[in-house]
């Protein structure tokens, strides 16, 4: 929330390089008066009802617009953050704001979802969607929709058409989809015209603060200074020398902009997760061939931290693990002719006990890997034994026909690759997620 404490920094305008003093002390002034996020009334064409938390976050979408701000609303998954910009879009509509288009940028796999949502929660608002060949021939229809959904593989490509007209709202989902502020995506949405601008992500960093830097040159452009001087004064210090100081009033500027709730804090009336941890041994050749891998790759990290240092070595130790990791989820993953010759599968054997004996209680299943190679080696085997089954990999061509299917329970179980699907879904029907082996980040 914005209180008059945290206003106060505002006031220093050498943080502020797109702004002038008078701009900054005015801006400060008029905050502070407003006294903070206030109420708002839902708006009429809104088809389902916002929980306390949401309308917060609303509330404060609509605060950040009335005062020509930017910021990131950063709800943990599964908080809505999709219902909560489609409200402030219909509010927008309702008032008469919304006299451009709004421009969505989102993952290619989030199309579909956003078009349901709105179809179900915001009927008022006119959809166009910029996915696929035909997309070329409607680029002109821009202007007569309310939310224009496009891709970020599409960003660079359609860039002269979509920078053709201006917009109302650009809102980039999964925000940090473009961390790599020299990317070609990135550079073409900050060349978009457009009054206010949103970004929605539930894993604001995943890897280093230059994430957080590229989000807010998009939103606040000046706000945290040039990437050069961001880096020796925010990352170096706090990423590298560990500076809690430094690291604490980093938070404190960013604080404002930044809207964040975790499901435990909001969402009290949730069942709380149930986490089982299955450990598997492994025996016979599958546990030799762990252990021939683990002795080549030991020899090979060492030799290349000793003639690199290990700074420069993190290519090497990386793909030690991976290969560990492919042994222990299934020795075919390993295009060795030694592997090939594995009969073992241990992780695998484990799963296929697991699998009937829950589809048989009633469980609706979401399995992730984010080995596809994986996905392909169980349904094989969920094909032997009879289990039905949808899939979602970067391959998939109609996303939307796997997602209904399992939410209409036309069957049990859901392979997900992590990278296709490890955001944007929203599974309801699940109640028991698998995950086969868990994704390096810990994001």
């Amino acid at each position: 929330r914005f209180d008059a404490p945290r206003l106060s920094e505002l006031t220093d305008t050498s943080r502020w390089q797109f702004r002038g003093q008078d701009d900054v002390l005015a801006l400060a002034e008029r905050l502070v008066a407003a006294q903070g996020v206030g109420e708002i009334v839902p708006p009429a064409g809104l088809g389902l009802e916002l929980r306390g938390y949401q309308r917060e976050g609303v509330a404060w979408l609509q605060f950040l617009r009335e005062h020509n701000l930017s910021g990131i609303l950063a709800d943990d998954m599964g908080l809505g953050k999709t219902a909560q910009a489609l409200a402030h879009l219909l509010i927008e509509k309702e008032a008469g704001r919304l006299d451009r288009p709004a421009l969505v940028v989102l993952p290619t796999s989030l199309i579909f979802n956003w078009r349901n949502e709105a179809a179900r929660f915001a009927p008022g608002l006119s959809i166009l969607s910029l996915h696929g060949a035909e997309r070329k021939v409607r680029f002109d229809e821009i202007p007569n929709h309310d939310v224009v959904l496009t891709t970020y593989p599409l960003l660079w490509r359609d860039a002269a058409d979509l920078k053709r007209h201006s917009y109302h709202l650009l809102i980039l989902d999964e925000a940090q989809t473009v961390k790599n502020a020299r990317s070609q995506g990135a550079d073409v949405v900050r060349k978009i015209d457009a009054r206010h601008r949103l970004c929605l992500t539930g894993t604001p960093l995943e890897n280093h603060l230059g994430e957080l830097w590229s989000q807010f040159d998009f939103l606040l452009p000046g706000f945290l200074g040039t990437n050069a001087n961001f880096m020796r004064y925010w990352r170096v210090p706090i990423e590298k020398q560990g500076d809690h100081e430094r690291r604490s009033l980093l938070a404190r500027r960013v604080r404002p902009f930044v809207l964040r709730r975790r499901k435990e804090e909001v969402a009290r009336e949730l069942p709380e997760k149930t986490v089982i941890v299955r450990k598997v041994e492994l025996s016979g050749g599958q546990r030799d061939l762990y252990e021939a891998v683990r002795v080549a790759m030991d020899a090979m990290v060492r030799e290349e931290v000793v003639s690199k240092g290990f700074g420069r070595s993190q290519i090497v130790i990386l793909d030690a693990l991976l290969k560990l990791r492919q042994v222990c989820c299934d020795p075919r993953l390993v295009r060795t002719p030694l592997a090939q010759r594995v009969k073992e599968r241990a992780k695998l054997d484990l799963l296929m006990t697991m699998l009937p004996e829950q589809v048989e209680e009633g469980r609706r299943i979401l399995l992730f890997s984010q080995f596809t190679r994986m996905l392909a080696l169980i349904e094989t085997e969920l094909k032997r034994v009879g289990l039905d089954y949808v899939m979602l990999t970067g391959d998939t061509v109609d996303r939307e026909a796997p997602v209904q299917r399992f939410q209409a329970g036309e069957v049990p179980i859901f392979l997900i690759s992590l990278k296709a699907g490890g955001v944007g879904l929203n599974l309801t029907a699940a109640d028991t997620v698998i995950h086969y082996d868990p994704w390096w980040n810990p994001a």
